[in-house]
């Protein structure tokens, strides 16, 4: 614990015991900034350890966005959207589908900005292999059926930006001899989440204004759609054939981009979608608001897309949410606008904070 401040203490999971010196430390000097404790997984639940109130923060280190690896211009801010009722026109993005099959499948991974894709890709796919035969069974302690392990990655990248239900990946992570338990997938589930592997991307809950239900299922996501591209043992040339799981992957992409972008101002990430099929991709709740997104790869779809948001917010009872500070259409390409609905158009290669 001695020495030159802040200290840095790497993957201090391994020696959970580490917090509590920590903490005394801390109550010890009376000084703030006094350490960082890094982690790529968080700490076994079951081992105890003191309260950290007063004297700990937590913040969850994201992949990099592509404002911040250099892939969006960052012409467009998303709180500036919020905070204004029109959208000079901007200028196109010429990303095609090949440029975004070769960025989603190299990720975010600051390790790899300088990499060729092909290397970049093997980077991910080492990264996802160690994850499955050591970092899950030093997650919780307990030996996991490698197998299955793999079965469950690789359905949750088949079913990235769904619903799927656990009965459904349970039947997947057993393959040929059967579905697992149910409690067994929810184990490997709260490991990957645990290992900051997956983040889903949780059903939102307010209340509508008619008889529809909104549903309840989390919709998956890998931190990074690259991790997904890397289960499915695809390429970028895989994507390019199979345009509808690129479009999946794109929509992951938009929603880890956003993440951290509403982060910054303390907005939350949903999905929405009720008993009558009306939905948004992205719910962004803010304190006082919120924001309702579609996103599509192809700028043909702009116009169904937006007809659906309109649809989903006039159902939305804003009485317990607060208004709709604004309805985007996410694409791949082209320019950023607003239209005559009032929906904006961005392509996600000109988003910043």
């Amino acid at each position: 614990m001695d020495g030159s401040t802040p200290r840095l203490l790497d993957e201090w999971q391994r020696q959970p015991r580490l917090w509590d010196f920590v903490r005394r430390a801390v109550d010890d000097r009376q000084l703030r900034g006094q350490f960082i404790l890094t982690g790529s997984a968080t700490p076994n639940p079951s081992i105890p350890r003191h309260s950290g109130a007063g004297r700990f923060a937590v913040l969850r280190m994201k992949p990099m966005t592509l404002f911040e690896s250099g892939l969006s211009n960052g012409t467009i801010s998303l709180q500036g959207l919020l905070m204004s009722d029109d959208l000079a026109i901007v200028a196109p993005v010429e990303f095609g589908l090949q440029d975004w099959s070769r960025i989603i499948s190299r990720g975010g991974w600051p390790a790899t900005l300088s990499d060729s894709t092909d290397d970049a890709t093997q980077y991910v796919t080492d990264y996802l292999s160690l994850i499955t035969t050591y970092d899950i069974r030093a997650a919780s302690g307990v030996r996991r059926n490698q197998a299955s392990v793999n079965r469950l990655i690789s359905s949750l990248a088949r079913n990235t930006s769904s619903e799927a239900t656990i009965t459904t990946l349970s039947k997947d992570a057993g393959g040929s001899l059967g579905p697992i338990m149910r409690e067994t997938t929810a184990q490997y589930l709260d490991d990957l989440e645990q290992l900051m592997v997956i983040e889903p991307l949780p059903a939102w809950q307010t209340a509508l204004r008619d008889s529809a239900r909104l549903r309840r299922a989390p919709k998956w996501h890998f931190v990074d759609p690259s991790l997904a591209v890397a289960a499915m043992q695809a390429t970028p040339d895989h994507l390019l054939a199979d345009p509808k799981t690129l479009g999946l992957l794109f929509e992951s992409l938009a929603v880890r981009d956003l993440r951290v972008y509403a982060d910054l101002n303390r907005g939350e990430l949903f999905h929405a979608r009720d008993s009558f099929d009306r939905e948004a991709d992205i719910v962004i709740e803010y304190p006082d608001g919120w924001v309702a997104c579609e996103v599509k790869l192809g700028i043909g779809q702009v116009d169904d897309a937006a007809a659906h948001l309109l649809r989903f917010t006039s159902t939305v009872d804003t009485s317990t949410v607060g208004p709709c500070k604004a309805q985007i259409v996410i694409v791949g390409a082209g320019p950023g606008y607003k239209r005559p609905d009032g929906v904006f158009v961005v392509p996600l290669a000109t988003l910043r904070p």
